[in-house]
Parts: C-alpha cells; structure tokens; sequence
C-alpha cells in the first residue's frame, strides 16, 4: 500500500501522529506471518525492535533482530524508565525502548508490536491513547496443533507445551481492540490492515482539522 497516499494531505495543513499497532495471539495462530505482510504492504509502518540482555544469536543482526545490551546496562535502562514495557523470561531482560517508539510516532510514523498479553498491558498503562491492540485466534485447536506441528521446528514435547500455554494466552483475548480468526492468511491480513486504515482516519488522531473546516466554510 502507498505511503498512506497522504490520507488527509498534508497540502490541506493536516497531519497525524502515528499509533503503535500491537499484534498478540498464541504461538502458531499467525501473528508473525501477518506482521511480515503488513511490513511488506504498507510503507508507513515499522516494526518495533526490542532490546534485550541475552547474547546475540548466530545470524542475529544488531539493530534489526535485536538491540543487544548486558544486564547491567539493561537494569540502568529500567532504572531510567527508558522503557515503554520490559519482562525477564529465563533469566534474561526484554524490553521496548521508549524513544525510538517515541521518535517515530512524533513523525507520524506507525510501530508494529510483535508481543504478548503482559507486553501489551504494559503499552496499555504507559500509552493508551497511542494503541491499537489486536488479538489472533486460530479457527480450532486441531488447527492451531497442526501448524504448530508443521512447522518442524518444535519437538512433540515442546508443541505439547506450547498448547498448554496458548490456553492461557487466549483467554486475555477480552484485553483487545479487535479479534480476528485467522481461517485465512490472506484474508486476516487485509483485515489489520483495514483496522490500520480506519485508526490513521480517527478524528482525534489528526492535527489541522480544525483549520481546515474553518477554511471550507470560509470558502477558501
């Protein structure tokens, strides 16, 4: 999708701050696969990269996977509130770094958040007004077993883990903005993007308007 085809010109002196865009669902319901095809369609929006305190794996890329830091200077980061959400799973730190989401939605730029349920009620708490969340579903539970399985990344112990966890993670579904069943990737793609399309449009989301009104009624 074009840069947003300027929704609302800018020639009309109308602009926007951009939104954060939270994608959360079970393991294997799709999350990730949408998130890539929206990052691929629209021009304006970015995906958020988090930091972290675990050693950067092989392959991983400074910047783009991750931004990588030691725990001390993680913690100095919590300590400074430096971050706009932040857990410690298995011993190590993750984190949203609160000014480069801040940075980017100052410029009208949308972020992509690719996070769970707690990450989500964190943003929830610090940004409210800045939010979109969305919440994916798998059609069934065969279905969510059998991409999980398909994958072939997983032992059978793992996937039979990651099904007892996705239980628990559905049932913040209530949490969310929007729910989308992904029967269809195709289809659960062109709806966020839908939702995206409505949420650039809201009313309180734009800067000028009042202008600009005043000017078409002026007949200017």
């Amino acid at each position: 999708m074009q840069a947003e085809n300027n929704l609302n010109s800018i020639a009309h002196g109308i602009s926007r701050r951009g939104l954060m865009l939270v994608l959360s669902s079970p393991s294997g319901a799709g999350k990730s696969s949408i998130s890539r095809r929206l990052l691929e369609s629209e021009d304006n929006l970015h995906l958020s990269v988090s930091a972290t305190s675990r050693k950067r794996r092989p392959g991983e890329v400074e910047g783009v996977d991750y931004q990588f830091v030691n725990n001390e200077d993680f913690r100095l980061m919590i300590n400074n509130d430096e971050f706009l959400e932040y857990a410690k799973v298995f011993d190590h730190y993750y984190g949203t770094p609160r000014a480069q989401v801040e940075g980017n939605l100052a410029s009208g730029r949308d972020v992509l958040f690719d996070i769970d349920w707690q990450g989500t009620q964190q943003l929830k708490a610090s940004a409210r007004e800045d939010l979109v969340s969305v919440f994916i579903l798998p059609p069934s539970v065969a279905e969510l077993e059998r991409r999980l399985m398909k994958r072939g990344q997983d032992t059978a112990e793992v996937v039979a883990r990651r099904m007892a966890e996705a239980s628990s993670e559905m049932s913040h579904y209530a949490e969310y903005d929007y729910i989308i069943i992904n029967e269809d990737l195709d289809a659960s793609v062109e709806r966020v993007a839908s939702i995206l399309m409505a949420e650039r449009l809201r009313r309180d989301r734009q800067t000028g308007l009042t202008g600009f009104v005043k000017s078409l009624r002026e007949g200017r």
